[in-house]
């Protein structure tokens, strides 16, 4: 599908306040996760092209990493759609999702690589036109199912997801099928 895409950088999202009483997908950084996402900063090239998921999280971590950059938002980069209610058990529902168990109420696979596939052609044919490393503002969840469709995440989807952190980088190698966490200094 990215015939032309040879690379592409992910950033997953700093820890937001977790907020039981407001959805997911609204919760926003604290100075921690502000500060966290600032450490990764002289990790982005400075010819980038910026877009994020419009959660309010994925945003704001990009913006801190951005230092002021303009960062574009992009709905087809939220993370996987599901019921907007405080779940004790979240992380074993994600580790289902992602073993091919769709929880009642969850977005397809299928439908969520659907819509980042589209994302990212339409961002990736914009940085390309202004020569810039396409950067992307997302989620853990979305990113790692994604990944999969692409890649082969080792040793397997589960585990590439459980050692992602909030925030972090990772450099999507297509052409050498590959992607690697970014080591900060």
């Amino acid at each position: 599908m990215f015939d032309d895409l040879d690379e592409v950088v992910l950033v997953r999202h700093a820890m937001p306040v977790l907020q039981p009483e407001i959805p997911a997908v609204d919760w926003e950084l604290d100075e921690q996760g502000r500060a966290a996402a600032r450490a990764f900063s002289g990790t982005l090239p400075d010819s980038a092209y910026l877009v994020s998921s419009t959660e309010p999280k994925a945003m704001q971590t990009l913006q801190e990493m951005a230092s002021g950059r303009t960062v574009v938002p992009e709905d087809g980069f939220r993370e996987v759609h599901q019921p907007i209610r405080w779940c004790d058990n979240y992380h074993d529902l994600a580790r289902a999702y992602l073993d091919g168990v769709v929880p009642d109420g969850w977005e397809t696979h299928e439908d969520l690589v659907a819509r980042f596939n589209t994302a990212v052609a339409r961002h990736a044919a914009a940085a390309r036109a202004q020569g810039q490393t396409l950067i992307i503002g997302t989620h853990g969840l979305a990113a790692t199912v994604w990944l999969a469709q692409h890649l082969p995440l080792e040793p397997t989807p589960t585990d590439f997801w459980a050692a992602i952190g909030l925030p972090d980088v990772i450099d999507v190698d297509f052409a050498g099928k590959q992607a690697r966490r970014r080591q900060i200094s």
